[in-house]
């Protein structure tokens, strides 16, 4: 079985349209055409509201058409929960305050999660290609909501799976970046050139960009030089091509 190598963008919506056609034209450079996810976030901060957009849905619909992957990303990207023990070193270490769904409740996650399915498929005309949450990272709450909602994947820092059953579908690291820190930029760079050179053997390579990444020139350099890299030796990929059997997702009826 060949090596596979799946790609996307993080955090699509009209409040990084400018940043995420940038992303779009450097995978493409390495992908051929549309051959990456986008994680999708309904209403980014509370400031950029997808529903409010028809001019990004049209957008979203066009990339949708051409075969890029929709996945469902949280609903705000903001969290303004409390947390407690590894929740808050998760909080305060992992994201800068954008892991909406490490603290929600049960119910507050499936609901959250129902209404940006319901909004994006509308858009776009097809199923979503999954869920995943902000930052990677999913509560109690968040993940026992995923587990009944119906989506057919679900993603975080070290795997993908089904949510529906917990199988794991493909395992390692997520290959991304941090932009808003210098330390944080050198260590994901650190990182990324590490993993070029010690990853090659996994069966599965996960690439992943945010539009943050396109402010810092020497993170751009980086992403070149990884998706670069793994795509080599690996054939691109669709997240959908790890469920057994199952076809990409096609337009609804």
């Amino acid at each position: 079985m060949s090596k596979l190598l799946l790609a996307s963008i993080h955090d699509v919506g009209p409040r990084s349209e400018s940043a995420v056609d940038q992303l779009c034209d450097i995978l493409g450079q390495h992908l051929g055409a549309l051959n990456f996810a986008m994680l999708v976030v309904p209403d980014h901060w509370s400031e950029a509201p997808l529903a409010a957009n028809p001019a990004f849905q049209a957008k979203l619909r066009g990339w949708a058409d051409r075969g890029v992957e929709m996945f469902v990303h949280g609903w705000f990207h903001k969290d303004l929960a409390q947390h407690t023990g590894m929740a808050a070193i998760k909080a305060k270490h992992m994201t800068a305050s954008e892991g909406e769904f490490l603290g929600l409740s049960t119910a507050e996650a499936a609901r959250r999660m129902a209404d940006g399915r319901k909004l994006i498929e509308d858009i776009i005309g097809r199923e979503s290609a999954g869920f995943i949450a902000p930052a990677w990272l999913y509560g109690p709450g968040a993940r026992e909501a995923l587990a009944a909602s119906g989506f057919r994947l679900a993603e975080d820092h070290m795997k993908v799976w089904r949510p529906d059953t917990g199988q794991v579908l493909a395992r390692g690291p997520v290959v991304t970046w941090a932009s808003r820190s210098v330390g944080r930029q050198r260590s994901s760079r650190f990182f990324a050139r590490l993993a070029r050179n010690t990853l090659g053997f996994l069966p599965h390579a996960r690439v992943a960009v945010h539009p943050g990444d396109v402010t810092v020139p020497a993170l751009v350099s980086s992403i070149h030089a990884t998706y670069a890299a793994f795509a080599k030796d690996r054939r691109i990929a669709r997240y959908a091509d790890l469920l057994p059997g199952a076809a990409a997702s096609g337009a609804r009826v």
